[in-house]
Protein backbone atom coordinates (compact mmCIF):
# COMPACT_ATOMS: atom_id res chain seq x y z
CA UNK A 1 0.00 0.00 0.00
CA UNK A 2 2.95 2.04 -0.62
CA UNK A 3 1.94 3.95 -3.23
CA UNK A 4 -1.44 5.16 -1.95
CA UNK A 5 -1.60 9.29 -1.70
CA UNK A 6 -3.56 8.88 1.75
CA UNK A 7 -2.82 6.00 3.90
CA UNK A 8 -5.56 3.33 5.50
CA UNK A 9 -4.62 4.37 9.06
CA UNK A 10 -5.02 8.32 7.89
CA UNK A 11 -8.01 7.22 6.60
CA UNK A 12 -9.30 5.64 9.88
CA UNK A 13 -8.56 8.53 11.50
CA UNK A 14 -10.52 10.77 9.49
CA UNK A 15 -13.97 8.59 9.83
CA UNK A 16 -16.16 10.48 11.40
CA UNK A 17 -17.85 8.80 14.72
CA UNK A 18 -14.30 5.98 14.53
CA UNK A 19 -13.98 6.11 17.95
CA UNK A 20 -17.11 6.32 19.45
CA UNK A 21 -17.92 4.20 21.99
CA UNK A 22 -21.03 2.29 22.64
CA UNK A 23 -22.69 0.81 26.26
CA UNK A 24 -22.67 -3.25 26.33
CA UNK A 25 -24.77 -5.23 28.36
CA UNK A 26 -22.76 -5.97 31.11
CA UNK A 27 -22.53 -2.12 32.18
CA UNK A 28 -18.79 -1.49 30.19
CA UNK A 29 -18.46 0.92 27.06
CA UNK A 30 -16.89 -0.43 23.74
CA UNK A 31 -15.89 1.38 20.98
CA UNK A 32 -18.20 0.71 17.85
CA UNK A 33 -17.17 -1.89 15.17
CA UNK A 34 -19.12 -1.17 11.91
CA UNK A 35 -19.51 -4.08 10.04
CA UNK A 36 -22.88 -2.57 8.02
CA UNK A 37 -20.72 -0.28 5.28
CA UNK A 38 -22.56 -2.64 2.55
CA UNK A 39 -25.51 -0.68 3.94
CA UNK A 40 -24.50 2.51 4.82
CA UNK A 41 -20.93 3.91 5.73
CA UNK A 42 -20.19 7.03 7.87
CA UNK A 43 -18.96 10.00 6.79
CA UNK A 44 -15.03 10.60 6.02
CA UNK A 45 -13.82 13.15 8.66
CA UNK A 46 -12.89 15.43 5.16
CA UNK A 47 -16.18 15.39 3.79
CA UNK A 48 -17.45 16.87 7.19
CA UNK A 49 -14.83 19.43 7.16
CA UNK A 50 -15.58 20.29 3.60
CA UNK A 51 -19.29 20.55 4.02
CA UNK A 52 -19.31 22.78 7.11
CA UNK A 53 -16.77 25.15 5.17
CA UNK A 54 -18.85 25.24 2.30
CA UNK A 55 -22.07 26.02 4.43
CA UNK A 56 -20.70 29.89 5.30
CA UNK A 57 -21.00 30.04 1.38
CA UNK A 58 -24.19 28.16 0.42
CA UNK A 59 -26.86 30.18 -1.59
CA UNK A 60 -29.79 29.25 -4.20
CA UNK A 61 -27.80 27.79 -7.29
CA UNK A 62 -27.99 28.83 -10.88
CA UNK A 63 -30.26 31.50 -10.75
CA UNK A 64 -29.02 33.83 -8.15
CA UNK A 65 -26.74 36.60 -9.16
CA UNK A 66 -25.49 37.57 -5.59
CA UNK A 67 -21.96 36.10 -4.52
CA UNK A 68 -22.47 33.29 -2.49
CA UNK A 69 -24.95 32.78 -5.53
CA UNK A 70 -22.48 32.53 -7.61
CA UNK A 71 -19.83 30.25 -5.42
CA UNK A 72 -22.75 27.88 -4.35
CA UNK A 73 -23.00 27.58 -8.37
CA UNK A 74 -19.62 27.05 -9.00
CA UNK A 75 -19.36 24.41 -6.68
CA UNK A 76 -22.38 22.29 -7.47
CA UNK A 77 -21.09 22.24 -11.59
CA UNK A 78 -17.89 21.27 -10.24
CA UNK A 79 -19.42 18.30 -7.75
CA UNK A 80 -20.78 17.21 -11.43
CA UNK A 81 -17.62 17.57 -13.22
CA UNK A 82 -15.81 15.11 -10.74
CA UNK A 83 -19.06 12.51 -10.20
CA UNK A 84 -18.82 12.16 -14.12
CA UNK A 85 -14.47 12.05 -14.37
CA UNK A 86 -15.20 9.50 -11.59
CA UNK A 87 -16.96 6.64 -13.80
CA UNK A 88 -15.64 7.82 -17.16
CA UNK A 89 -17.83 9.42 -18.58
CA UNK A 90 -17.70 12.63 -20.98
CA UNK A 91 -19.86 15.55 -21.20
CA UNK A 92 -20.57 14.86 -25.08
CA UNK A 93 -22.32 11.62 -24.59
CA UNK A 94 -23.15 11.40 -20.86
CA UNK A 95 -25.22 13.43 -18.62
CA UNK A 96 -25.21 13.43 -14.50
CA UNK A 97 -28.57 13.87 -13.01
CA UNK A 98 -28.35 14.44 -9.19
CA UNK A 99 -31.44 12.76 -6.83
CA UNK A 100 -31.86 11.32 -3.53
CA UNK A 101 -29.94 7.82 -3.89
CA UNK A 102 -30.03 5.10 -6.45
CA UNK A 103 -33.32 3.84 -5.89
CA UNK A 104 -34.83 7.17 -7.43
CA UNK A 105 -31.95 6.79 -9.97
CA UNK A 106 -33.35 3.80 -11.39
CA UNK A 107 -36.79 4.69 -10.71
CA UNK A 108 -36.25 7.97 -12.64
CA UNK A 109 -34.58 5.62 -15.93
CA UNK A 110 -37.38 3.79 -15.57
CA UNK A 111 -39.59 6.58 -16.31
CA UNK A 112 -38.04 8.12 -18.77
CA UNK A 113 -37.40 5.06 -20.77
CA UNK A 114 -39.38 4.24 -24.05
CA UNK A 115 -40.95 1.34 -22.94
CA UNK A 116 -43.93 -0.60 -24.40
CA UNK A 117 -45.78 -2.77 -22.09
CA UNK A 118 -44.58 -5.98 -23.94
CA UNK A 119 -40.81 -4.71 -24.18
CA UNK A 120 -38.66 -7.20 -22.17
CA UNK A 121 -36.01 -5.71 -19.26
CA UNK A 122 -33.56 -8.52 -18.20
CA UNK A 123 -33.01 -8.46 -14.93
CA UNK A 124 -30.83 -11.24 -12.58
CA UNK A 125 -31.96 -12.74 -9.68
CA UNK A 126 -29.40 -11.06 -7.67
CA UNK A 127 -30.92 -7.91 -7.84
CA UNK A 128 -31.58 -5.34 -5.03
CA UNK A 129 -35.53 -4.47 -5.51
CA UNK A 130 -34.40 -1.79 -6.21
CA UNK A 131 -33.50 -2.70 -9.68
CA UNK A 132 -35.73 -5.27 -10.33
CA UNK A 133 -39.12 -3.60 -8.75
CA UNK A 134 -39.28 -0.22 -11.06
CA UNK A 135 -39.03 -2.35 -13.98
CA UNK A 136 -41.75 -4.59 -13.53
CA UNK A 137 -44.32 -1.36 -13.90
CA UNK A 138 -42.67 -0.66 -16.92
CA UNK A 139 -42.09 -3.42 -19.10
CA UNK A 140 -41.87 -7.19 -18.98
CA UNK A 141 -39.54 -8.61 -16.67
CA UNK A 142 -36.99 -11.89 -17.36
CA UNK A 143 -35.00 -12.82 -14.49
CA UNK A 144 -31.46 -14.17 -15.47
CA UNK A 145 -30.91 -16.99 -13.44
CA UNK A 146 -27.59 -17.51 -10.91
CA UNK A 147 -26.19 -20.77 -9.45
CA UNK A 148 -26.09 -22.21 -6.43
CA UNK A 149 -23.50 -19.85 -4.94
CA UNK A 150 -25.43 -17.03 -5.70
CA UNK A 151 -22.99 -16.18 -9.10
CA UNK A 152 -24.77 -15.03 -12.76
CA UNK A 153 -25.54 -17.85 -15.04
CA UNK A 154 -24.20 -16.84 -17.89
CA UNK A 155 -25.41 -19.17 -20.17
CA UNK A 156 -28.85 -18.59 -19.13
CA UNK A 157 -28.21 -14.48 -20.13
CA UNK A 158 -27.18 -15.79 -23.09
CA UNK A 159 -30.29 -17.80 -23.88
CA UNK A 160 -32.69 -14.99 -22.47
CA UNK A 161 -31.01 -12.84 -25.20
CA UNK A 162 -31.60 -14.67 -28.02
CA UNK A 163 -35.09 -16.14 -27.61
CA UNK A 164 -36.60 -13.06 -26.93
CA UNK A 165 -34.15 -11.36 -29.78
CA UNK A 166 -35.68 -7.58 -30.90
CA UNK A 167 -37.79 -7.41 -27.32
CA UNK A 168 -34.87 -7.09 -24.86
CA UNK A 169 -34.45 -3.17 -24.77
CA UNK A 170 -32.87 -2.97 -21.44
CA UNK A 171 -30.33 -5.43 -19.43
CA UNK A 172 -30.40 -4.14 -15.48
CA UNK A 173 -28.05 -5.95 -13.71
CA UNK A 174 -26.09 -4.96 -10.58
CA UNK A 175 -21.77 -4.13 -11.00
CA UNK A 176 -21.59 -5.93 -7.50
CA UNK A 177 -24.21 -8.13 -5.43
CA UNK A 178 -25.06 -6.64 -2.10
CA UNK A 179 -25.28 -9.93 -0.68
CA UNK A 180 -22.88 -12.22 -1.59
CA UNK A 181 -20.44 -9.93 -3.37
CA UNK A 182 -20.21 -11.49 -6.67
CA UNK A 183 -18.26 -9.45 -9.27
CA UNK A 184 -20.04 -10.02 -12.63
CA UNK A 185 -18.30 -9.41 -16.00
CA UNK A 186 -20.17 -6.08 -16.42
CA UNK A 187 -18.26 -5.12 -19.50
CA UNK A 188 -18.54 -8.42 -21.00
CA UNK A 189 -22.18 -8.22 -20.65
CA UNK A 190 -22.21 -4.40 -22.36
CA UNK A 191 -21.17 -6.35 -25.52
CA UNK A 192 -23.71 -9.10 -25.56
CA UNK A 193 -26.15 -6.74 -24.51
CA UNK A 194 -25.25 -4.55 -27.19
CA UNK A 195 -25.04 -7.13 -29.85
CA UNK A 196 -28.31 -8.02 -29.04
CA UNK A 197 -29.62 -4.28 -29.55
CA UNK A 198 -30.25 -3.74 -25.94
CA UNK A 199 -28.91 -0.97 -23.51
CA UNK A 200 -27.15 -1.68 -20.44
CA UNK A 201 -27.83 -0.44 -16.88
CA UNK A 202 -25.45 -1.01 -14.31
CA UNK A 203 -26.48 -0.73 -10.62
CA UNK A 204 -23.08 0.65 -9.67
CA UNK A 205 -24.45 1.32 -5.52
CA UNK A 206 -22.50 -1.05 -4.40
CA UNK A 207 -19.62 -1.70 -6.94
CA UNK A 208 -18.76 2.39 -6.81
CA UNK A 209 -17.36 2.83 -3.27
CA UNK A 210 -15.26 -0.67 -3.84
CA UNK A 211 -13.73 -0.75 -7.52
CA UNK A 212 -13.12 1.94 -10.36
CA UNK A 213 -16.05 2.52 -12.49
CA UNK A 214 -15.46 2.96 -16.06
CA UNK A 215 -18.82 3.79 -18.53
CA UNK A 216 -16.41 3.63 -21.34
CA UNK A 217 -17.64 6.08 -24.91
CA UNK A 218 -20.57 4.85 -26.74
CA UNK A 219 -18.58 3.69 -29.20
CA UNK A 220 -16.89 1.05 -27.22
CA UNK A 221 -19.11 -2.11 -27.82
CA UNK A 222 -18.31 -2.76 -23.76
CA UNK A 223 -19.61 0.47 -22.72
CA UNK A 224 -22.26 1.12 -20.24
CA UNK A 225 -25.64 3.08 -21.07
CA UNK A 226 -26.32 3.64 -17.99
CA UNK A 227 -24.82 3.62 -13.99
CA UNK A 228 -26.34 4.69 -10.67
CA UNK A 229 -24.79 5.39 -7.18
CA UNK A 230 -25.37 6.17 -3.46
CA UNK A 231 -23.09 9.01 -1.99
CA UNK A 232 -24.35 7.14 1.54
CA UNK A 233 -22.38 4.08 0.39
CA UNK A 234 -19.29 6.11 -0.75
CA UNK A 235 -18.46 7.88 2.64
CA UNK A 236 -20.92 11.27 1.94
CA UNK A 237 -23.95 10.42 3.83
CA UNK A 238 -25.48 13.81 2.84
CA UNK A 239 -28.79 12.67 0.83
CA UNK A 240 -27.46 12.59 -2.52
CA UNK A 241 -27.04 10.26 -5.57
CA UNK A 242 -26.38 10.32 -8.90
CA UNK A 243 -27.61 8.46 -12.34
CA UNK A 244 -25.13 9.01 -14.98
CA UNK A 245 -26.49 8.00 -18.70
CA UNK A 246 -26.47 9.44 -21.76
CA UNK A 247 -27.58 12.39 -22.93
CA UNK A 248 -29.28 11.73 -26.18
CA UNK A 249 -32.07 9.77 -23.80
CA UNK A 250 -32.42 12.67 -21.65
CA UNK A 251 -32.38 15.12 -24.40
CA UNK A 252 -36.06 13.47 -25.24
CA UNK A 253 -39.22 13.16 -23.56
CA UNK A 254 -40.37 14.81 -20.92
CA UNK A 255 -39.85 14.63 -16.85
CA UNK A 256 -41.31 12.64 -14.43
CA UNK A 257 -41.12 15.88 -11.84
CA UNK A 258 -42.16 18.67 -13.33
CA UNK A 259 -41.77 22.12 -11.67
CA UNK A 260 -38.87 24.86 -11.07
CA UNK A 261 -35.47 24.15 -12.66
CA UNK A 262 -37.02 22.11 -15.63
CA UNK A 263 -38.10 24.48 -18.33
CA UNK A 264 -37.07 27.11 -20.35
CA UNK A 265 -40.18 28.88 -21.14
CA UNK A 266 -43.43 28.43 -19.78
CA UNK A 267 -46.83 30.06 -21.08
CA UNK A 268 -50.38 29.14 -20.07
CA UNK A 269 -50.92 27.17 -23.03
CA UNK A 270 -47.24 26.06 -23.25
CA UNK A 271 -44.11 24.55 -22.27
CA UNK A 272 -40.69 24.15 -23.43
CA UNK A 273 -38.23 21.52 -21.25
CA UNK A 274 -34.96 22.84 -20.51
CA UNK A 275 -31.66 20.69 -21.70
CA UNK A 276 -30.48 17.44 -19.16
CA UNK A 277 -29.54 17.56 -16.47
CA UNK A 278 -31.98 20.56 -15.84
CA UNK A 279 -34.83 19.11 -17.05
CA UNK A 280 -34.62 16.06 -14.86
CA UNK A 281 -33.49 17.93 -11.21
CA UNK A 282 -36.95 19.40 -10.22
CA UNK A 283 -36.90 21.88 -7.80
CA UNK A 284 -34.18 23.13 -5.32
CA UNK A 285 -31.45 20.61 -5.52
CA UNK A 286 -28.71 19.13 -2.97
CA UNK A 287 -25.92 21.18 -3.71
CA UNK A 288 -24.95 20.08 -0.12
CA UNK A 289 -24.99 16.50 -0.77
CA UNK A 290 -23.38 16.79 -4.16
CA UNK A 291 -20.51 18.64 -2.86
CA UNK A 292 -20.42 16.03 -0.11
CA UNK A 293 -20.58 13.17 -2.92
CA UNK A 294 -17.75 15.24 -4.82
CA UNK A 295 -15.47 15.73 -1.96
CA UNK A 296 -15.58 11.79 -0.73
CA UNK A 297 -15.20 10.92 -4.51
CA UNK A 298 -11.76 13.12 -4.89
CA UNK A 299 -10.53 11.66 -1.19
CA UNK A 300 -10.95 8.01 -2.65
CA UNK A 301 -8.95 8.78 -5.29
CA UNK A 302 -6.68 10.28 -2.80
CA UNK A 303 -5.88 6.92 -1.43
CA UNK A 304 -6.48 5.07 -4.78
CA UNK A 305 -9.15 2.96 -5.87
CA UNK A 306 -6.65 0.25 -7.05
CA UNK A 307 -5.15 -0.03 -3.41
CA UNK A 308 -8.92 0.27 -1.69
CA UNK A 309 -9.51 -2.88 -3.62
CA UNK A 310 -6.24 -4.45 -2.23
CA UNK A 311 -7.05 -3.59 1.46
CA UNK A 312 -10.43 -5.12 1.37
CA UNK A 313 -9.37 -8.37 -0.31
CA UNK A 314 -6.89 -8.85 2.20
CA UNK A 315 -10.10 -8.40 4.81
CA UNK A 316 -12.46 -10.42 3.14
CA UNK A 317 -9.68 -13.36 2.58
CA UNK A 318 -8.33 -13.04 6.13
CA UNK A 319 -12.47 -12.96 7.27
CA UNK A 320 -13.11 -15.96 5.47
CA UNK A 321 -10.29 -17.90 6.58
CA UNK A 322 -11.27 -17.20 10.37
CA UNK A 323 -14.91 -18.45 9.85
CA UNK A 324 -14.62 -21.20 8.12
CA UNK A 325 -12.71 -22.75 10.99
CA UNK A 326 -16.15 -22.11 13.12
CA UNK A 327 -18.31 -25.11 13.31
CA UNK A 328 -21.71 -24.69 12.97
CA UNK A 329 -21.32 -21.55 10.81
CA UNK A 330 -22.62 -21.34 7.30
CA UNK A 331 -21.38 -18.97 4.99
CA UNK A 332 -23.16 -18.28 1.42
CA UNK A 333 -21.35 -17.38 -1.42
CA UNK A 334 -18.22 -18.16 -2.95
CA UNK A 335 -16.19 -18.82 0.19
CA UNK A 336 -12.58 -19.13 -1.00
CA UNK A 337 -10.10 -17.05 0.56
CA UNK A 338 -8.27 -16.99 -2.73
CA UNK A 339 -10.79 -15.85 -4.66
CA UNK A 340 -11.24 -12.93 -2.35
CA UNK A 341 -7.68 -12.41 -2.01
CA UNK A 342 -7.75 -11.81 -5.90
CA UNK A 343 -10.42 -9.47 -5.66
CA UNK A 344 -12.57 -11.45 -7.55
CA UNK A 345 -15.62 -10.71 -5.19
CA UNK A 346 -16.34 -7.86 -2.46
CA UNK A 347 -16.06 -7.20 1.11
CA UNK A 348 -19.29 -9.09 1.23
CA UNK A 349 -19.67 -12.37 3.68
CA UNK A 350 -23.48 -13.50 4.41
CA UNK A 351 -23.45 -16.36 7.02
CA UNK A 352 -25.80 -17.95 9.77
CA UNK A 353 -25.54 -20.34 12.67
CA UNK A 354 -27.13 -23.47 12.41
CA UNK A 355 -29.74 -23.55 14.86
CA UNK A 356 -30.02 -19.85 15.73
CA UNK A 357 -32.17 -16.99 14.20
CA UNK A 358 -29.94 -14.15 12.40
CA UNK A 359 -32.50 -11.75 13.98
CA UNK A 360 -30.72 -13.39 17.59
CA UNK A 361 -27.36 -13.31 16.50
CA UNK A 362 -27.20 -9.54 15.13
CA UNK A 363 -28.93 -8.90 18.77
CA UNK A 364 -26.02 -10.42 20.60
CA UNK A 365 -22.85 -8.39 18.07
CA UNK A 366 -24.48 -5.59 19.04
CA UNK A 367 -25.63 -5.97 22.70
CA UNK A 368 -22.43 -7.93 24.09
CA UNK A 369 -19.75 -7.16 21.95
CA UNK A 370 -20.80 -3.57 19.62
CA UNK A 371 -20.26 -4.84 16.63
CA UNK A 372 -22.79 -3.75 14.16
CA UNK A 373 -23.76 -5.51 11.33
CA UNK A 374 -27.13 -6.03 8.85
CA UNK A 375 -29.38 -8.87 9.17
CA UNK A 376 -32.84 -9.62 7.34
CA UNK A 377 -32.92 -10.48 3.38
CA UNK A 378 -30.97 -7.51 2.13
CA UNK A 379 -33.93 -5.74 0.04
CA UNK A 380 -33.41 -9.15 -1.94
CA UNK A 381 -35.97 -11.39 -1.61
CA UNK A 382 -35.75 -14.10 -4.06
CA UNK A 383 -32.16 -14.17 -3.95
CA UNK A 384 -32.32 -14.99 -0.45
CA UNK A 385 -34.72 -17.94 -1.16
CA UNK A 386 -32.45 -19.14 -3.28
CA UNK A 387 -29.36 -18.80 -1.55
CA UNK A 388 -31.12 -20.39 1.19
CA UNK A 389 -33.06 -23.65 -1.16
CA UNK A 390 -36.43 -22.35 0.36
CA UNK A 391 -39.21 -24.29 -1.52
CA UNK A 392 -41.81 -22.28 -3.17
CA UNK A 393 -44.39 -23.86 -0.99
CA UNK A 394 -42.32 -22.79 2.10
CA UNK A 395 -41.49 -19.78 0.89
CA UNK A 396 -45.27 -19.03 0.39
CA UNK A 397 -45.71 -19.81 4.37
CA UNK A 398 -43.51 -17.22 5.34
CA UNK A 399 -44.74 -14.64 2.82
CA UNK A 400 -48.11 -15.89 4.79
CA UNK A 401 -46.50 -15.10 8.69
CA UNK A 402 -45.16 -11.69 7.13
CA UNK A 403 -48.61 -10.61 5.84
CA UNK A 404 -50.07 -11.66 9.13
CA UNK A 405 -47.64 -9.83 11.35
CA UNK A 406 -45.61 -12.62 12.50
CA UNK A 407 -41.62 -12.43 11.38
CA UNK A 408 -40.88 -15.07 14.01
CA UNK A 409 -40.04 -17.28 11.26
CA UNK A 410 -38.67 -14.61 8.92
CA UNK A 411 -35.63 -16.05 6.53
CA UNK A 412 -32.70 -14.46 6.08
CA UNK A 413 -28.73 -14.04 7.18
CA UNK A 414 -26.86 -12.12 9.04
CA UNK A 415 -23.89 -9.92 6.67
CA UNK A 416 -20.62 -8.35 7.48
CA UNK A 417 -19.22 -6.06 4.43
CA UNK A 418 -15.87 -3.94 5.07
CA UNK A 419 -15.57 -0.56 4.69
CA UNK A 420 -11.80 0.99 3.47
CA UNK A 421 -11.06 1.88 7.18
CA UNK A 422 -12.20 -1.86 8.97
CA UNK A 423 -8.93 -3.60 10.06
CA UNK A 424 -8.14 -7.08 11.04
CA UNK A 425 -8.20 -6.62 14.81
CA UNK A 426 -11.40 -5.36 14.57
CA UNK A 427 -12.41 -9.01 12.30
CA UNK A 428 -10.42 -10.90 15.24
CA UNK A 429 -13.11 -9.44 17.41
CA UNK A 430 -16.10 -10.65 15.57
CA UNK A 431 -13.98 -14.17 14.93
CA UNK A 432 -14.60 -14.32 18.95
CA UNK A 433 -17.56 -13.10 19.40
CA UNK A 434 -19.05 -15.54 16.97
CA UNK A 435 -16.94 -18.65 18.45
CA UNK A 436 -18.89 -17.73 21.68
CA UNK A 437 -22.62 -17.05 20.26
CA UNK A 438 -21.71 -20.93 18.45
CA UNK A 439 -20.89 -22.74 21.76
CA UNK A 440 -23.73 -21.18 23.21
CA UNK A 441 -21.57 -18.47 25.67
CA UNK A 442 -23.48 -15.11 25.44
CA UNK A 443 -24.51 -13.49 29.09
CA UNK A 444 -28.36 -12.10 28.01
CA UNK A 445 -31.56 -13.25 27.88
CA UNK A 446 -32.98 -12.72 24.36
CA UNK A 447 -36.45 -12.30 23.55
CA UNK A 448 -38.22 -11.63 20.36
CA UNK A 449 -40.99 -9.90 19.34
CA UNK A 450 -43.62 -11.66 16.84
CA UNK A 451 -44.35 -8.74 15.08
CA UNK A 452 -40.38 -7.17 14.13
CA UNK A 453 -38.85 -10.67 14.41
CA UNK A 454 -35.76 -8.68 16.81
CA UNK A 455 -34.41 -9.66 19.66
CA UNK A 456 -34.85 -7.58 22.59
CA UNK A 457 -32.05 -8.53 26.34
CA UNK A 458 -34.37 -8.73 29.16
CA UNK A 459 -33.79 -6.87 31.84
CA UNK A 460 -31.44 -4.25 30.15
CA UNK A 461 -32.97 -0.57 29.79
CA UNK A 462 -31.22 2.20 28.62
CA UNK A 463 -31.52 5.82 27.52
CA UNK A 464 -30.81 6.97 24.24
CA UNK A 465 -31.05 10.67 25.17
CA UNK A 466 -27.91 10.36 27.05
CA UNK A 467 -26.26 9.96 24.02
CA UNK A 468 -27.60 11.58 21.22
CA UNK A 469 -31.47 13.36 21.21
CA UNK A 470 -32.87 16.15 18.89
Amino acid sequence: MTDTLVSFRDIREMVVGINQKVPLLDGSLRTYINFDNAASTPALGAVSDKVNAFLEWYSSVHRGTGFKSQISTRSFDQAREIVSDFVGANSDEHVVIFGKNTTEAINKLAFRLPLKPDDVVLVSMMEHHSNDLPWRARAQVEHIKVDRLGQLDVADFEEKLARLAGRVKLVAISGASNVTGFLADIHDLAVKAHQAGAQILVDCAQLAPHRQVDMLPLSDPAHFDYISISAHKMYAPYGTGALIGRRDTFEQGEPEYRGGGTIEVVTPETVDWAAPPDRDEAGSPNVVGAVALAVAIKQMQAVGMEAIAAHEAELTSYALEKMLQIPNLEIYGNTDPEHARAGKRLGVIPFNVIGMSHFKVAAILSAEYAIGVRNGCFCAHPYLLHLMGMTAGKAEQVRQDILANNRSEMPGLVRVSFGIYNTTEEIDVLIEALKNIVAGHYKGEYIQDTVSGEYEVVGWNFDPDQYFSL
